[in-house]
């Protein structure tokens, strides 16, 4: 069995082994060797990155300066191919870094009207703007740019949450809150009018049991503009708790002279809630009640009686006792003098 003493004694044994190894000469000439061909393969790396060769990267588009109500109704290519001629070393270095992106200015094309062309004498200068003076442009692709643009009016509507959302068991989602809680929308004015929300890309919420916070980009409309085109959804998770409260039984479509007496008179709601709203909710958000036409139908002595409202925030509601006693009792009306 291992001891301290023992862990000790092998560690120093194996450090003097390693040292004897490295400063014996067997071992000096093996370093010496693989120095010499570390040497020569970083010469080698350099002499061929120093040749020329050709290569393709991708640059991104980045149109600049559109106004909120320029709705595009025919998109911009996200990036465009370029073959490239340089030495080696450049070209790595345009691989490893990423390259600038390619400014597209919308006020540049204003003067084309609604439908813009971006020609290939100047996509190959603004290419060229981005690389080292060096490298030679082999080709583009695509070597035209296009794209269609509508001015359209725009409103506010509100953001609507698309997807599912699942939570745990003892959770609830107790509110959804957006963030902002509605967006301008811009669209040709026979589009704009059929559009009611923005909603989110489809979303998938999987057993909420804690606050959730998440951006989401807002699904795309064609024909349509939404600015902002995202939106910060918070998921509120509460705990559900069980209370119970005790509420009176009314009688409804009673005659004037004619009162109902329930025995008891007041039934045991129990539900759940939220803790947050634990406390809040109280008697008077209940009604529990037992019609006229119902109670003269035949010879009966109990009666059901019924949850007519209560607040949305709670779920699974029961009454309890399910059926009481009653009576109908007939009241004098008082003459007034």
């Amino acid at each position: 069995m291992f001891n301290q003493t023992n862990i000790r004694s092998y560690c120093t044994s194996l450090i003097k082994r390693i040292r004897s190894f490295l400063l014996s000469t067997s071992s000096k000439q093996f370093l010496i060797f693989l120095f010499f061909v570390f040497i020569s393969a970083v010469f080698w790396l350099f002499q061929v990155l120093n040749d020329n060769y050709e290569g393709q990267i991708s640059m991104k588009l980045d149109l600049k300066n559109v106004p909120d109500n320029a709705v595009l109704t025919s998109e911009l290519p996200s990036e465009i191919k370029v073959r490239l001629k340089d030495r080696g070393m450049v070209l790595m270095n345009y691989w490893l870094n990423s390259v600038s992106s390619i400014p597209i200015d919308f006020e540049e094309y204003e003067d084309q009207g609604n439908q813009v062309t971006v020609s290939q004498p100047a996509i190959k200068q603004k290419i060229k703007n981005a690389l080292n003076q060096s490298t030679e442009l082999v080709s583009v692709y695509p070597d035209t740019l296009y794209y269609i643009y509508a001015t359209g009016e725009g409103k506010k509507v509100p953001v609507r949450l698309k997807g599912k959302v699942t939570v745990d068991p003892r959770y609830y989602v107790a509110d959804i809150v957006y963030q902002p809680d509605s967006v301008m929308v811009y669209a040709p004015s026979e589009i704009l009018d059929t559009i009611t929300a923005a909603y989110t890309s489809t979303m998938t919420f999987d057993q909420i049991k804690d606050t959730t916070v998440q951006r989401v980009p807002l699904q795309k409309l064609k024909g349509a503009k939404f600015v902002p085109d995202y939106d910060d959804v918070m998921l509120l998770a509460d705990v559900y708790s069980e209370k119970t409260l005790e509420v009176p039984v009314r009688g409804i479509n009673f005659p004037a002279n004619k009162v109902l007496r329930t025995f008891p008179s007041k039934v045991s709601v129990t539900f759940q809630v939220g803790l947050s709203h634990f406390r809040t909710v109280n008697p008077d958000d209940f009604f529990i009640a037992v019609s006229y036409e119902e109670l003269i139908q035949g010879n009966k002595t109990k009666c059901t009686p019924h949850l007519k409202a209560f607040p949305k925030i709670i779920k699974h509601p029961r009454v309890s006792p399910e059926q009481v006693d009653f009576i109908i009792e007939q009241q004098d009306r008082v003459e007034e003098d």
